[in-house]
């Protein structure tokens, strides 16, 4: 039987071999390898290129569909909140992290102008108006009309999808 987590690990360590940065992701469907991808960040510079993501791509569009429910995905650490959004998003069976933001800090820190990974997750528990990045509410009621067109279109179903059970 393969082991999984030792091949992300070794998928990450050659990304940093190769320049890249010490993340990775494989997702496991059946006890196969669905799709692996490594953190391709400073390679593309492409800040939505983390390892989760374009692994997540990769299966969704193999199996043509956005729903990972049978999947296993194994992850290098903690996801972001990015990648922890995908991974809410695609529904894999589960998520298997193999080390913590606080085992690797020593070694490894992002220090971005409105992102650091301590106090980030407290981002998103505030209201849109009190976070550190600059947003402003613009209202536009034809903004609004994009949804009721998508809705006239889908049968009067406000629902996006239908997520299949595991």
């Amino acid at each position: 039987m393969t082991d999984f987590a030792q091949r992300t690990i070794e998928l990450a360590r050659r990304n940093v071999a190769e320049g890249g940065r010490p993340f990775a992701t494989v997702i496991v469907n059946d006890g196969e390898v669905l799709a692996e991808s490594a953190n391709r960040v400073a390679q593309t510079n492409d800040p939505t290129a983390h390892a989760e993501i374009l692994a997540i791509r990769e299966a969704c569009m193999k199996l043509g569909t956005e729903h990972l429910v049978d999947a296993t995905i194994y992850v290098m650490a903690h996801p972001c909140p990015m990648c922890l959004g995908s991974l809410y998003y695609c529904s894999p069976r589960e998520v298997i992290f193999l080390t913590t933001r606080e085992a690797y800090e020593r070694y490894y820190v992002d220090d971005r102008t409105y992102f650091e990974l301590s106090t980030f997750y407290d981002e998103f528990a505030k209201g849109w108006e009190q976070r550190r990045l600059p947003m402003r509410y613009q209202p536009r009621d034809d903004a609004v009309d994009v949804y009721r067109f998508w809705n006239e279109r889908n049968g009067g179903q406000a629902r996006s999808t239908v997520v299949p059970s595991p």
